[in-house]
């Protein structure tokens, strides 16, 4: 599948050609050492309306994040200035932590946040270098187990308080596409969480030994709000599915809402691929940023 595909041709999750049971990974056989330079290889050709975000005013940096079997790569992206700063975790699409997520990162920033993207498929394999989709899709992300997300989120947590910069008592999530579906996951996991904003995040379809639970599953149990961000026209994720999600999350006390954005794509936010909707992705934005303020972040 060619990136022009990707967003409008749906996948099959549930019947991942080579998905196996997670093991145990030491320190040697961590696959990421460093974040990508530039946009992931699968990810090319990247379009023109791509947006570099300077880093005026900001500290950026590549930073060995501790967790619980040793170090992941992790961007992070800070006001200048000193102080401590609310945190947002700014989780991944399938292309990892590549420019795009930077970008998001500096972003974030450039509001007064301490953003921090940690590399989450470190261990599985480095989707950067993979130029196929469904490579990236069978080797490495049906592989990666959520109980190893929200540990290596939380590690991004405690990273941020201990740094100095970061608030750990003001922070939010913000995922893509597949981070979209670990905004809900890491919801869950941290109720501590002030909440968390899902840019089109698969509810179903992924459930699995090391995933044993969709979003549309515990939607009624959440108690963080979290803000769905979804595209009319997504071939992953249908109306019906976010109709359900909606029911569930009604049911519970978080406060949780989910928009659809009418005539776009899975990927609107994404300035580098052809499913980008520059009018859909800044009003996402506005909502993306007034949801955190609104709720402590």
């Amino acid at each position: 599948m060619d990136l022009m595909q990707y967003g409008l041709k749906s996948v099959d999750f549930q019947n991942p050609e080579t998905e196996e049971a997670p093991r145990h990974f030491t320190r040697r056989e961590f696959v990421m050492s460093s974040l990508a330079v530039g946009f992931a290889v699968a990810a090319q050709p990247v379009h023109a309306q791509a947006i570099r975000t300077d880093t005026k005013g900001l500290s950026v940096a590549e930073i060995k994040l501790p967790v619980a079997d040793g170090q992941i790569p992790a961007y992070v992206a800070r006001p200048a200035k000193a102080g401590r700063h609310p945190v947002v975790l700014v989780v991944q699409e399938i292309f990892g932590v590549h420019e795009h997520i930077q970008d998001m990162c500096r972003r974030f920033a450039k509001l007064g946040y301490y953003a921090i993207a940690p590399e989450l498929f470190a261990r599985q394999g480095d989707v950067s270098k993979m130029s196929d989709i469904n490579t990236i899709l069978s080797e490495v992300v049906t592989k990666v187990p959520d109980a190893q997300v929200c540990a290596d989120l939380d590690a991004a947590i405690a990273f941020a308080g201990a740094s100095g910069h970061g608030r750990t008592d003001r922070v939010g999530l913000v995922g893509y596409c597949w981070g979209g579906r670990t905004a809900w996951v890491y919801a869950l996991h941290n109720p501590k969480l002030k909440a968390a904003v899902a840019y089109y995040g698969l509810l179903e379809g992924m459930k699995s030994p090391i995933r044993p639970r969709d979003p549309i599953e515990f939607g009624a149990e959440l108690k963080v709000p979290v803000l769905g961000l979804y595209a009319s026209k997504d071939a992953y994720i249908k109306p019906e599915a976010v109709a359900r999600m909606r029911e569930a999350v009604a049911k519970s006390a978080s406060g949780s809402e989910l928009v659809i954005f009418p005539d776009v794509d899975h990927g609107f936010n994404a300035d580098y691929r052809p499913t980008y909707d520059r009018a859909a992705a800044a009003y996402a934005w506005k909502l993306a940023r007034g949801w955190l303020k609104d709720h402590g972040v």
